[in-house]
């Protein structure tokens, strides 16, 4: 297990390149709170970007459009998308190229997720002999949890509602869809339960997941669809087994409320974020820490730690190239980790904000505030070599049990189970 450096000087620290910012234009009144962009998602295909920019308003945007709004702005200047969202002046469309959506949801949206269909996929429940909607292959879909316990989905080409599932008691703080094109929905909500949707099914709800004691923030899936982790106001970390829908194990490790959850593109680490000041990665698989990253030199104490402090990490996301980790905290700070080294390896300031993703090639990271704006930053970049690309494409097939009973040296083993971080 990596442990924290014994000192840290920010100033050392390389600062990563702001790219560009989505914003809408505001009276002084709305300022206020229900402007927050709780979600910032990307389409799975990489298609189009979605945010919630507060006051009950999802906007989709073709995320082609996005960069070469970027790309035409000078070196150092900030780019805002939404100066070029009028009509005036506009190219007519081109057919068949994708469009913006501007979506009311007619409450405020705190969580919103991609799912995309893969016709192969059969639906979890039997004897179905009649649907209400047929989704094709090309079929994009977004689903928004909303302040009234309601999750709306979306049809992301056309922006036409879909439906309206209505079962959560209180809000609808996190959605997550399968990665295996199941179109399996699971919502995280304050009223401290998971529910399990199946969208093939017209939005038949499957299971509710109970053993959370509050609120619930974050869940997320493994790459391969058969884990689910989920977070909440509580130290704890829980992993489900999504084939019968029981729990695997608790994780204990945080001091503090667990906030956020992200899992590597192979599934062999989980990413968690905690108000104690930390960034833990596990192994699920054993249910130990491989690695910490902290957010306050020297290490608090866990009785500050586990207290309101201004270190907090709102929001934890994996870059898709399985090394490197974003992490936002309320220090004002921004951090891109590589999962090899103790210290962040980039750095920039980021006044409040809450929530970021990567775009699906790993080059972009949004970040969402509370002012419900938008900032994109280049991720750092750098070379997978071939023993971290072969690891990856070994841990897409074996968990760490099968890995320790092969028949290789202990260095070796070792470094394929992550140990050596």
């Amino acid at each position: 297990m990596a442990s924290f450096p014994g000192s840290l000087n920010e100033n050392e620290i390389g600062k990563a390149k702001f790219i560009g910012e989505l914003s809408v234009p505001v009276a002084p009144f709305d300022q206020k709170s229900g402007r927050e962009t709780w979600t910032v998602a990307f389409a799975p295909d990489g298609s189009y970007f979605a945010w919630s920019q507060g006051h009950r308003i999802v906007r989709l945007v073709p995320w082609s459009k996005c960069l070469t709004k970027f790309s035409m702005s000078h070196s150092g200047e900030r780019t805002n998308l939404s100066q070029h969202s009028g009509d005036e002046g506009q190219v007519p469309p081109v057919l068949d190229e994708p469009c913006d959506h501007t979506i009311d949801c007619g409450d405020i949206v705190w969580g919103l997720a991609f799912g995309s269909s893969v016709p192969e996929k059969q639906s979890r429940c039997v004897n179905i002999e009649w649907h209400r909607f047929k989704f094709g292959q090309d079929q994009l879909l977004l689903a928004t949890g909303l302040n009234n316990g309601r999750i709306k989905i979306w049809d992301v080409y056309t922006g036409k509602l879909l439906l309206n599932l209505m079962d959560h008691t209180d809000i609808v703080r996190d959605l997550t869809f399968a990665p295996d094109g199941s179109l399996m929905l699971v919502s995280a909500s304050r009223d401290k339960t998971l529910r399990v949707w199946d969208l093939k099914d017209d939005g038949n709800m499957v299971k509710v997941l109970r053993g959370h004691q509050n609120w619930v923030y974050c869940s997320a899936f493994s790459p391969d669809s058969s884990t689910l982790c989920s977070v909440g106001a509580g130290k704890a970390v829980f992993l489900w087994n999504m084939d019968d829908y029981s729990l695997i194990r608790r994780l204990e490790g945080h001091h503090n409320d667990v906030v956020s959850c992200e899992f590597s593109p192979d599934g062999a680490l989980l990413a968690t974020a905690s108000y104690d000041t930390r960034v833990i990665v596990w192994d699920p698989y054993k249910g130990t820490v491989l690695l910490e990253q902290g957010h306050l030199f020297p290490p608090p104490s866990p009785i500050f730690a586990g207290g309101a402090n201004d270190r907090w990490v709102r929001s934890v996301s994996f870059c898709h190239d399985g090394r490197h980790i974003a992490s936002i905290a309320d220090d004002r700070l921004l951090r891109f980790w590589n999962i090899e080294e103790k210290a962040p390896q980039a750095i920039a300031g980021l006044t409040n904000g809450l929530s970021c993703a990567f775009s699906t090639d790993g080059t972009v990271l949004a970040t969402g505030a509370r002012d419900g704006s938008v900032h994109f930053w280049e991720c750092p970049r750098s070379i997978s070599n071939l023993q971290h690309l072969c690891r990856m494409a070994l841990r897409r097939l074996m968990s760490t049990q099968q890995v320790e009973e092969l028949f290789i040296p202990t260095p070796l083993c070792d470094y394929l189970a992550y140990r050596v971080l």
